[in-house]
């Protein structure tokens, strides 16, 4: 391109290059990182102008920061996946055969008890079903529409909370990933997930994991001198840095794995297709060949690292869900049981028609006989549909994506599904201090500086210069140039804390005292600094580096007091003199200035300094003299024997709203722990103010030393049976290590000292606490928790409140109980609509519900009354139980009693109806009816009063827990009483003007008023039922109960992610890995090789294509490892190694051709 020194291919082959090799072509190909900034016009110090049209114009040169997505499915394929349901396909052949069948007339037929506009109405009831079928269908197609447009929202809105820090006019501001350009100077700090490919510039300690794309597990130490390449898709585990963006969207790294992926998935369906086609064998031997080849190799190095495969295949199967697991395997059952039901109301319906038409009455057979058969095949089917509860995964997919929307507005951001239902389980949340159970607002309340301990903000004139300056440098030059304090627009307002907020707080100090810290930094640009040790959860504590004007170096350090104040020789006293510190007045200091800032429930932080001098030059005690340059590498040298400058106590508030959460948290069953990196006397302070510590109870606080010391056997590991001595009583864990959360999260998972196991709620903002986040339900920060915690995290805090938790938990137990009344409801319709067909098969020949009247009673229980009762708003009460767990029953006994009550009442009604209808109310009999006779009054009250039945107890269905008022908040969920009211409608409608087309007979006032009192009294009946006490009735009523076997043979292997998504509406994830072995690497197929663009060569592609095996894209997955991780990278060395011959060949080639043309 002439508009800029380097072309779109030039940078992607750039990226290609690593570590020394890397730098030496960007110092060869553009003269260094310099040349390459002015190559793509940009300033490494000030960033691209901030210019909408040049920024358009870089995207339409470079590409965007996207990645296209899959295209979503159109409403017609939705149609056409509906329709793939058995059960419908045999009804829809039925309709069709009996509509043809309806205009057959064999010849010389006694038409006796029918004339003929009763047999040309025939043709309507197949009508009627092909419609009730398109209906079905339709209705199933828009629901799987809406979840889809549902999900793709949800991607949206997690893409556009992923914000980056960028250069742009000199200014450092945040932009969201899809706006990043080629060109851009990205600032990048620990715990970010780098979004685009890119060169490194400048860096401080900065160290990237890049397990995503390689497999390994080592941190990889990045310098602008010795690997400045910056990869998409990595993390930054330590330190900070600048970086130039080179390539975005489809042409970074990522990108270029995820179109790969994208084509594989493509080719791996067309061979599947083509497979299935050539035969039943073929499919599955070509994904077990998939699923070897990649390591398939002679000898025995093959087999281990077959085994190594498969073990990972294995392990890397998505884990269900609680509520899923027992679901899907009671859909499964009940399937089962509707099937057998189905089919012996069929063959009951065939053989008694055969014996009494061909064996007693003596007639031949005849074409139109079967019409008979046919007729006994829908009823069959419809038994079948009314049976088999496909209203399940839709009401839990309903319900689910209803409680996400709503939970955004409660800022709840979620990124999988099922936690929003695991989290109605939680037994017990492991809560971060900092932001949120605290406002996350740091400010200086207190300082110790010169032995004076001030309990509010000194004024500078009051202070010895020296000690100022000494103090502000050192906030001001050790700390992330991206810590900002934004003064407040307009008077009376808080001032804006963009970056680390304990960094801001510090800042803000500064401010305070009526100085500027930019100012400072201005003087000590961040380019000028030579080394920097960034704050980890290790160190505790962060240092500087930076050249003093006359030679020599300063040292700034600042973190945790009690850590610091170990490393200081000297203290600033008494109008900045220099005094000794030995371990006596570092104990004094403890006593008598920390310990009390941390009873307030202040974080204390020591700032300390150090010179290096050259030794001519040392005129001062505390002064280092030096004659070679200090080994930089030696931490624990460089940060030892400083000068202590002064101590800062620190507040962070408890959130207001916070004590009363965790109150109703404890109402509600759940225990609340602390898990803090914070001094131990702080976090009990802050505990003791949110009520989570409460005098007089026998509850204990630990560091993170004890608790280690306390649950680990002789060999130093972890004890279950030490550790479930201490977690019931823990209740604040101070000093902890990201690991000591890990470890107290899932040995509390493990524990089985509780009946109902534990289900762990977690909260993390840091990039260590990844482990812990991916147990149970992980909560990531969306304010202050890095990329890293987002990734890991099932659901992401929008406004980092202790609140919002709580509110998922509502939700979350508001998720399970929906499903509970809408199973309550379906399995009472199940058992009623199944038994009266059944017997009315066995005793009259015939169903007194019609196929398109059941077809009518399974749109109401499933789509209709999936709406209602998935849409149910969360009430206080659901807090004013206790938690379910991990092994309570699916069914309860009241649930298991409400159900059977009701249907005994049901099937009591409706038989009473069935066999003596017509002398109650002196009508004619429906029963023993001819085939195409016209609809009779007596099925009519039938199917009426079922239908009323039905509906008065969707109202009865709402209560789940044996609550008498079950009209309590009914008119405080629009969707139930709307959906109620239009049901209740359109059952009129299909009763008085329903005719042949649903085989209704209008009914006049006085039935009507029958039918809706059977209903009503189902609502009487309900108070009866309610009376039964509980207890009384036998433990093994419940089903689901206890933790559904990993091996169960009922349960389906989920392992096709469309089909899992189709069925539970859970998040698509990338699984096409071990489709591309075969297609790349398996040798004989290399004419698969997926054309990539803008690459050369097919082992260029092969190349890109172990990358993408190496990357970890589902995070749930375990990357591969061992042997099978070894053998990758062999490959890919070969490979390379194979290119290079290429390129060699290729440049040589060109040499010869060369000299040629000048000969």
């Amino acid at each position: 391109m002439p508009d800029y020194g380097a072309s779109l291919e030039e940078l992607r082959a750039l990226m290609e290059y690593r570590s020394a090799e890397a730098k030496e072509k960007i110092d060869t190909d553009y003269g260094g990182t310099a040349g390459l900034c002015e190559r793509l016009k940009t300033d490494p110090n000030n960033g691209l102008p901030n210019n909408e049209a040049e920024l358009e114009k870089r995207r339409n040169v470079f590409g965007a920061n996207e990645i296209p997505p899959h295209p979503p499915k159109c409403f017609l394929q939705l149609v056409w996946e509906a329709l793939q349901d058995v059960t419908l396909v045999i009804l829809l052949v039925s309709a069709i055969v009996s509509l043809a069948l309806s205009f057959y007339r064999p010849p010389g037929e006694d038409t006796a008890g029918s004339d003929d506009s009763e047999h040309d109405a025939g043709w309507i009831e197949g009508v009627a079903i092909l419609i009730s079928v398109i209906v079905v269908v339709l209705v199933t197609a828009l629901n799987d529409y809406t979840k889809e447009r549902q999900f793709r929202g949800l991607q949206a809105k997690i893409e556009t909370e992923h914000r980056f820090f960028v250069l742009r006019g000199g200014q450092s501001i945040q932009v969201v990933v899809n706006e990043l350009v080629v060109g851009d100077i990205a600032q990048i700090k620990y715990g970010d997930l780098i979004p685009s490919d890119g060169v490194l510039i400048q860096s401080n300690d900065l160290k990237m994991d890049e397990s995503s794309l390689t497999g390994e597990s080592d941190q990889i130490r990045k310098s602008p001198e010795h690997d400045p390449i910056i990869l998409s898709g990595t993390h930054v585990m330590e330190g900070s840095g600048k970086m130039l963006v080179t390539a975005v969207g489809v042409n970074s790294q990522t990108g270029i794995i995820m179109t790969l992926l994208g084509a594989a998935k493509t080719v791996a369906e067309e061979e599947r297709k083509t497979a299935k086609r050539e035969g039943g064998d073929g499919a599955s031997g070509a994904e077990e060949g998939t699923a070897q080849a990649l390591l398939d190799s002679k000898g025995e190095d093959g087999m281990a690292n077959g085994k190594a495969v498969a073990a990972a295949e294995a392990d890397g199967k998505k884990e269900r869900s609680v509520l899923q697991a027992k679901l899907t395997r009671l859909a499964i059952q009940i399937g089962y049981a509707g099937s057998f039901v189905a089919g012996c109301t069929v063959l009951i319906l065939i053989i008694r028609f055969c014996i009494s038409t061909y064996a007693i009455n003596g007639k031949s057979f005849s074409l139109a006989d079967f019409q008979h058969f046919i007729n006994f095949l829908i009823i069959g089917v419809t038994v079948l549909v009314v049976a088999v509860p496909e209203g399940l995964p839709l009401a839990v997919t309903l319900s689910l994506a209803y409680s996400v929307k709503k939970m955004m507005l409660d800022n709840n951001l979620v990124r999988h599904l099922d936690a929003c239902e695991t989290m109605g389980n939680a037994t017990s949340i492991c809560s971060d201090k900092t932001g949120t159970l605290t406002t996350n607002r740091m400010t200086v309340v207190q300082s110790y500086i010169n032995e004076v301990h001030h309990k509010d903000t000194p004024k500078i004139e009051t202070l010895d210069q020296n000690t100022a300056k000494l103090m502000m440098d050192c906030i001001s030059i050790n700390s992330s140039y991206s810590s900002q304090v934004i003064p407040p627009k307009q008077l009376g307002e808080q001032a804006t804390q963009l970056g680390n907020k304990t960094e801001c707080g510090m800042l803000g100090f500064v401010l305070a005292l009526g100085k500027s810290y930019q100012e400072i930094r201005d003087r000590h640009p961040e380019e000028t600094i030579p080394k920097v040790y960034t704050f980890n959860s290790v160190r505790k504590s962060m240092s500087t580096v930076v050249n003093l004007p006359d030679g020599g170096y300063r040292v700034f350090s600042k973190g945790a007091s009690e850590i610091v104040t170990k490393r200081c020789k000297y203290f600033l006293g008494k109008n900045g003199s220099l005094t000794k510190f030995s371990s006596k007045d570092a104990e004094n200091l403890v006593r008598d200035v920390i310990e009390p800032m941390a009873s307030d429930g202040l974080r204390t932080i020591c700032v300390a300094y150090k010179d290096y001098v050259p030794a001519a030059k040392k005129t001062s005690d505390n002064q280092i003299a030096y004659s070679s340059e200090p080994d930089w590498e030696n931490e624990e040298s460089i940060v030892g024997d400083m000068t202590a400058i002064a101590i800062l106590g620190i507040q962070d508030p408890v959130r207001p709203e916070v004590p009363a959460a965790i109150t109703r948290c404890q109402e509600a069953g759940i225990t609340v722990r602390m898990v803090t990196g914070d001094n131990i006397n702080t976090a009990r302070s802050i505990a003791t103010a949110c009520g989570i510590l409460k005098p007089g109870e026998d509850f204990i606080a630990l560091e993170g030393k004890e608790f280690n010391a306390r649950i680990r056997d002789e060999n130093g590991e972890v004890s279950q049976e030490k550790l479930d001595l201490i977690w019931p009583k823990l209740r604040v864990l101070a000093r902890a290590q990201p690991s000591d959360k890990y470890t107290l999260v899932k040995g509390i998972i493990d524990s089985r000292v509780t009946d109902s196991r534990e289900v762990v709620a977690v909260t993390g903002d840091g990039t260590n606490d990844g482990p812990a986040l991916k147990k149970d339900v992980g909560f990531a920060m969306g304010i202050a928790g890095t990329d890293v915690a987002k990734e890991a995290s099932d659901i992401i805090l929008t406004d980092d409140n202790f609140t919002s938790i709580v509110k998922a938990v509502m939700w979350g137990r508001n998720v399970y109980d929906s499903i509970a009344k809408f199973l309550q409801f379906q399995l009472t319709v199940n058992v009623v609509a199944v038994v009266v067909a059944f017997v009315g098969a066995c005793a009259i020949q015939d169903t007194p519900l019609k196929a398109v009247q059941m077809l009518w009673v399974n749109l109401i229980m499933d789509t209709l009354a999936s709406l209602a009762l998935a849409t149910e708003m969360p009430t206080e009460e659901l807090l004013k139980r206790k938690p379910y767990g991990r092994t309570s029953p699916l069914i309860s006994r009241t649930m298991s009693k409400n159900i059977l009550g009701h249907a005994v009442y049901q099937l009591v009604v409706l038989f009473t109806l069935i066999f003596y209808g017509e002398v109650c109310f002196s009508i004619p009999s429906g029963r023993w009816a001819p085939l195409h006779s016209p609809p009779s009054k007596h099925f009519t009250i039938v199917f009426n009063t079922f239908v009323m039945m039905t509906l008065f107890n969707e109202i009865n269905a709402r209560k789940i827990h044996g609550e008498r008022n079950i009209f309590k908040g009914l008119f405080s969920n629009p969707i139930y009483y709307v959906i109620w009211i239009a049901t209740m409608i359109s059952q009129v409608v299909i009763v008085q003007f329903g005719g042949r087309w649903f085989s209704t007979s209008a009914l006049n006032t006085t039935e009507w008023l029958w039918c809706l009192a059977f209903g009503v009294g189902t609502l009487l009946w309900g108070q009866i039922v309610t009376s039964i006490p509980t207890g009384s009735l036998p433990a093994n009523m419940t089903i689901g109960s206890g933790e559904a076997p990993t091996n169960d043979p009922l349960m389906p292997d989920y392992e096709d992610s469309d089909t899992h998504e189709k069925r539970s509406g859970q998040i698509l994830w990338v699984r096409g890995l071990t489709r591309l072995q075969t297609q790349v690497i398996g040798g004989e197929r290399s004419d698969h090789l997926i054309p990539v663009p803008l690459s050369s060569a097919p082992t260029d592609q092969a190349i890109r294509v172990v990358k993408a095996f190496q990357a970890g894209l589902d995070r749930r997955e375990p990357s591969l490892t061992g042997q099978s991780a070894a053998r990758l990278r062999e490959i890919s060395r070969q490979l390379r190694l194979q290119v290079d011959s290429e390129n060699r060949a290729r440049s040589t080639s060109r040499g010869n051709i060369k000299e040629t043309n000048n000969l």
